[in-house]
């Protein structure tokens, strides 16, 4: 009996010392596994020091040339907000959106993980997170965005440790002063500021409501690219604040039928062409931003908003004869850009039309080919005919599909006759005319086959814009440039342009560049782009009108400034009948009637002084000689007239290689017979 006392005593346990002995088992396994896992999980975790430690790259502020802010690119960071000073409205819709029970919960909350792991389970795929703000900005401070057990392990352990160390006041400072809310905004106060031009402390409801809606998702509920699915966002961040009891139905109707505007930095989004056009440049002068910089450049913001109305205007007005796509370039005469166009919508296609796009020139090329006549003799008065010719297999029409015979140079060029430039072209080399292109700063590849006096030359805006300032300067090669200066915030300058380009120097000398304006000023006034004279100024310009209408142009200048227009398709189709006196010119006319009363430019320049001994065209004295045959009275050092070719109704057929020839004579106006033509060089391009 006693022994089996003993030994009931000794191996005998009641329930309650079973469930004591089994419960402290499992409480050192389970105490193994949690130092374990943490041991495994937590190594690796990052340095808490760095918690006030900011790492973002550096911005880029571009100002116009009155020192207006243009835009803001690379992140921008902001002091932060402080959290007493903002209406009690802002924090509580990210609180409202982002978590509800942010307040009770120790910086993970099982309910919401729960109800998202449902969720989730339903749908088949993520449709909700179960993160904290707690979580997010341990996230953001400290972790990769990497979507794996480990990383969310961290999460939740820093997330701990964060709500231990801090307050919720605290924690909810944090996260608003360093979450990232698009458009290179870190921070309330910087998303404040980019998006309303206004401090944090001034938001209303509304914009409140939409910056708590951009954080899941920044570029896809951006209010500037995505302004329909931002406002839907918003919406529904304002139904959470009236469940959440932050504000009032009254509240919540007042604030859904007050729009928000977005700051018109932003909003302008052709400038963002611009841009991205020295976003590119800058690089190549300084080299990878280490630090944040100020840009000055020489884009004039009210030209540019006077742009985008012509264009937009132009475009809605012409979209049904296939206008899809427009370009703009203006040039002032030292090649700075005070406007640029570089399609129809930004937010639409990033791609730059104006910089980027090469497209067939068209008849506005035929300048070059008239200014390497001059060069070789001609002149305007020379007489030319219009008549069929063939070179090669190639037979040039012209857009009437008629031939108007006898003509002066002059008028050919007004009523921008094919058969007489591809002639000339030929007669004079087109090697002579890449070159004159090449010299006035068409960087572009430009053939020798004959259709290149016709302009098929595939070239930028931004080229023709260059090339044409130098007939609006006085004859002086520019190269176009939106960058003045680059400096610090602090003020030390990195890169300050010359007060003259690279590229300057006198690129077309006198007769010719006063020939040449004289015939392009009858293009706008008798010609094909009488629809943009501008009663009272002087306006020269030229039209171009691709085969089957797939590109129209318009190239105009007045004294100083330039301004090239091209309009087509991105696919390259063919418009319906737009030719360049008609959008292109509609577009370049708007923009001038806002651009002339701001520039209050002078009269196209003359340019350099006139060779010795040289008199102006006399046409009354002309036809008075003419009038009195031989006896009659000839202006002093005129040749003699040239007799006129033949009409024939055969075709001329012309070799298809550039030959020496001599052009027909004209009033040799500098006094000495025009030089022969070099043998054609090889070029190079």
């Amino acid at each position: 009996m006693a022994g089996r006392t003993a030994t009931g005593g000794a191996g005998g346990r009641t329930p309650l010392q079973k469930a004591l002995y089994w419960g402290g088992v499992a409480a050192v396994w389970v105490v193994i596994f949690l130092v374990v896992f943490f041991a495994v999980f937590a190594r690796g975790l990052p340095d808490t020091s760095a918690l006030y430690d900011v790492d973002r790259q550096p911005s880029i502020t571009y100002l116009d040339r009155n020192g207006a802010l243009i835009a803001t690119r690379g992140s921008q960071q902001a002091p932060p907000a402080d959290l007493s000073q903002l209406p009690d409205y802002v924090p509580a819709a990210f609180i409202a959106i982002e978590d509800r029970r942010f307040y009770w919960h120790p910086g993970f909350d099982p309910i919401g993980m729960s109800r998202a792991a449902v969720r989730n389970v339903r749908a088949g795929r993520v449709v909700e997170g179960g993160s904290t703000i707690t979580q997010q900005l341990a996230k953001n401070l400290f972790l990769t965005p990497d979507q794996n057990l480990r990383r969310k392990t961290q999460e939740l352990m820093l997330a701990v440790w964060l709500e231990m160390k801090f307050s919720k006041e605290e924690i909810l400072a944090l996260y608003l002063n360093r979450v990232y809310f698009g458009a290179g905004a870190y921070g309330i106060e910087a998303a404040s500021q980019r998006y309303f031009d206004k401090s944090a402390k001034d938001l209303t409801v509304g914009e409140a409501a939409l910056l708590a809606g951009l954080l899941k998702a920044p570029s896809r509920y951006s209010p500037v690219s995505e302004s329909a699915r931002a406002a839907a966002r918003a919406t529904v961040v304002l139904d959470e604040m009236e469940q959440a009891g932050v504000i009032s139905a009254e509240q919540r109707r007042a604030a859904a039928a007050e729009p928000v505007r977005v700051s018109r930095t932003l909003a302008s989004q052709h400038a963002q062409y611009f841009i991205d056009w020295l976003d590119r440049e800058i690089r190549g002068l300084v080299g990878e931003p280490t630090e944040d910089l100020v840009v000055e450049t020489t884009l004039d913001l009210t030209l540019q908003t006077a742009a985008e109305r012509s264009v937009r205007r132009i475009l809605e007005r012409d979209g049904g004869r296939g206008v899809e796509q427009a370009a703009l370039v203006a040039l002032d005469g030292e090649g700075r850009v005070r406007a640029l166009i570089g399609g129809a919508s930004y937010a639409d296609s990033q791609f730059n039309r104006a910089i980027d796009a090469r497209r067939q020139a068209g008849s506005a090329f035929k300048p070059f080919v008239y200014l390497a006549a001059l060069e070789a003799g001609y002149t305007p008065d020379t007489p030319v005919v219009d008549e069929p010719i063939r070179i090669g297999a190639w037979e040039p029409r012209n857009y009437s599909g008629t031939f108007a015979g006898p003509m002066t140079l002059s008028e050919a060029v007004a009523q921008s006759t094919n058969t007489v430039a591809a002639s000339i072209a030929d007669q004079i080399g087109r090697d002579s005319v890449a070159r004159a292109a090449r010299r006035l700063g068409i960087t572009s590849r430009v053939g020798l086959e004959p259709a290149m006096a016709l302009g098929a030359v595939e070239v930028s805006p931004l080229e023709m814009a260059q090339a044409y300032d130098a007939f609006a300067n006085g004859g002086r090669r520019v190269e176009a440039h939106g960058i003045t200066r680059i400096r610090t915030p602090a003020g030390r300058v990195i890169y300050q342009r010359a007060a003259r380009g690279e590229a300057g120097g006198q690129a077309i000398n006198n007769p010719h560049l006063y020939y040449l304006n004289e015939m392009l000023r009858g293009v706008v006034q008798r010609g094909t782009a009488r629809a943009v004279n501008v009663p009272g100024r002087d306006v020269a310009g030229k039209t171009g009108t691709t085969s089957d209408y797939k590109d129209a142009w318009f190239v105009g200048y007045t004294g100083g400034f330039t301004v090239a227009v091209w309009v087509g398709k991105d696919d390259n189709s063919p418009m319906r009948g737009v030719t360049g006196g008609q959008a292109p010119a509609a577009i370049w006319k708007g923009f001038m009637d806002a651009a002339l009363p701001r520039l209050n430019v002078q009269p196209i320049p003359s340019g350099p002084a006139m060779p010795e001994g040289w008199t102006p065209p006399d046409p009354i004295g002309d036809l008075l000689g003419q009038l009195g045959g031989d006896d009659g009275v000839k202006a002093p050092d005129a040749a003699p007239e040239p007799s006129t070719p033949p009409a024939t109704d055969r075709p001329v057929v012309r070799p298809t290689a550039p030959q020496p020839s001599t052009p027909p004579a004209g009033p040799d106006l500098r006094g000495e017979a025009p030089p022969p033509e070099k043998r054609p060089e090889p070029l190079f391009f």
